[in-house]
């Protein structure tokens, strides 16, 4: 059975379109007008991060540290909630909460990175207290804190693979029976992944068979040029992030594949 989260707009299965950090070509990613401009695009499906600021409060961002796209500096963990809001994404845009990206946006299907420790018990507590299950794709680098961010759910949720679990799968999945796989795969629906991992290759063809042979899914980030979305669309996989989802609509629409 299909998992709410992955069906697109109009309730169909197919290839999703994945606004990474939202929309910008401005720079401004993470922000409540990238979110936005993602939506107006018409994505329901926007990739996004969050950490969680010495006070506990949940804020939608990528980096550890305000340093890289704001006009302040520090790491999130050790500032106050209001420290990290009052800083400004490329001198403009505030950095938002979580629970402000829920409240403006409450159609949206958030596929949430969980980017340290310290965010597990927020997170979860915030997919509560939102009860937005259906919603949400809760993934991480690391399998450790995806699973114990898992465990304090009520409800199931979607979730992808982390870095552990995948290159098992890379590496084993040609000799791994079915059987093995789908049981250490059991909290997992889908394979979020890079085309290549330094010099090894991870979408390949087989990849993506032998992933879809145990009902798991495969989207690939973050990809930005034309020539290779269609090239991963041929493959077959299911999904694509990007910070281009202008042209990665262009690329649906003329594949009759936009809904």
């Amino acid at each position: 059975m299909t998992l709410p989260y992955f069906l697109r707009k109009d309730g169909s299965s197919g290839p999703l379109a994945l606004a990474h950090r939202g929309f910008s070509l401005d720079g401004l990613e993470n922000s409540m007008a990238a979110f936005h401009a993602a939506v107006e695009l018409g994505t329901v499906h926007v990739e996004t991060d969050v950490h969680t600021t010495a006070d506990r409060l949940l804020v939608v961002f990528h980096d550890a540290s305000l340093d890289r796209v704001t006009n302040a500096a520090g790491r999130i963990a050790e500032l106050t909630g209001d420290e990290v809001t009052q800083a400004r994404i490329g001198g403009i845009e505030p950095v938002p909460t979580f629970d402000q990206l829920v409240t403006a946006l409450p159609g949206a299907k958030l596929n949430l990175d969980v980017k340290d420790w310290n965010s597990v018990g927020p997170m979860a507590e915030a997919i509560e207290r939102h009860g937005i299950h259906s919603q949400v794709l809760v993934t991480s680098f690391s399998d450790r804190r995806r699973r114990a961010v898992l465990k304090r759910l009520d409800k199931r949720v979607a979730s992808s693979a982390g870095s552990t679990l995948t290159a098992l799968f890379v590496f084993l999945g040609p000799i791994l029976p079915a059987a093995l796989a789908r049981r250490l795969l059991a909290d997992v629906d889908v394979f979020q992944v890079p085309v290549r991992y330094g010099r090894f290759r991870v979408v390949s063809e087989g990849f993506i068979r032998r992933a879809h042979r145990i009902d798991r899914l495969v989207h690939v980030w973050t990809i930005n040029e034309r020539a290779e979305m269609e090239r991963l669309l041929d493959l077959g996989v299911d999904g694509i992030v990007s910070d281009r989802l202008d042209l990665l609509k262009q690329v649906l629409i003329e594949r009759d594949d936009w809904v």
